[in-house]
């Protein structure tokens, strides 16, 4: 079965390039052209990844992209043709896995895409249960726990949890977290980790500025302390 992803665009001529690079590639795509259209796809269809542009009519990139993350865990590759770092940081807030500039190359962003297609395949392909204090994670559904309570998390957050859970007490830079959870393939900013890093610990944290769980340790690194 093709992988489905969905290509969400206003300017026509780009999105039927990707349209087109895609199919050569063998995946199966579906086209918005503008937000609320964007969110009915990604709903109804179910897209296995999901490309979505930043500036968009009806309803904006950041706002589908917020709108789809209460719903699904899909990986969301942000495209846009901003250059500001508040942009991308925004996009990651709000819970992209990862984003282009424009312009980009076609073999750039099909390697974006396939990355993180072999992230989520090889997460369905392994199941195990890891727990730290409160916290739990069951790879094979997904999950995460604080107690009885369930914690909602993007695909990259979860990776990263359940990588630092499988290491618990030892110290990784960033540079070495980009390298494991994001993957050998991954060139994006490793500012990404510190967004990452940021996002889960507002999530699993009773207080985000003094974290219990998910420590810094001042000039190498971040780790998860064993309790």
């Amino acid at each position: 079965m093709k992988d489905k992803i969905l290509v969400v665009d206003d300017e026509k001529p780009i999105a039927e390039i990707i349209r087109y690079n895609l199919e050569e590639e063998g995946f199966e795509v579906l086209v918005a052209f503008d937000g609320a259209e964007a969110l009915r796809l990604a709903f109804e269809e179910k897209p296995a990844l999901i490309l979505l542009d930043i500036m968009l009519p009806r309803i904006d990139g950041f706002s589908v992209c917020r709108r789809i993350r209460q719903k699904m865990d899909v990986p969301i590759i942000m495209l846009t043709a901003r250059e500001s770092e508040i942009d991308k940081v925004m996009g990651l807030e709000i819970g992209a896995d990862d984003y282009v500039t424009k312009p980009f190359s076609a073999r750039e962003l099909i390697a974006r895409i396939k990355a993180a297609l072999r992230r989520v395949k090889m997460q369905e392909a392994s199941s195990q249960e890891l727990k730290c204090g409160e916290l739990s994670l069951d790879s094979g559904k997904m999950q995460v726990k604080k107690g009885d309570r369930r914690i909602e998390l993007t695909y990259l957050e979860f990776k990263l949890l359940e990588f630092l859970l499988q290491n618990v007490g030892y110290v990784f830079t960033r540079e070495k977290l980009l390298e494991k959870v994001w993957g050998f393939d991954y060139t994006g900013d490793i500012r990404t980790v510190d967004v990452t890093i940021r996002r889960l610990r507002e999530k699993i944290e009773d207080d985000a500025g003094n974290p219990v769980y998910l420590c810094t340790k001042r000039g190498a690194g971040y780790y998860l302390r064993g309790m």
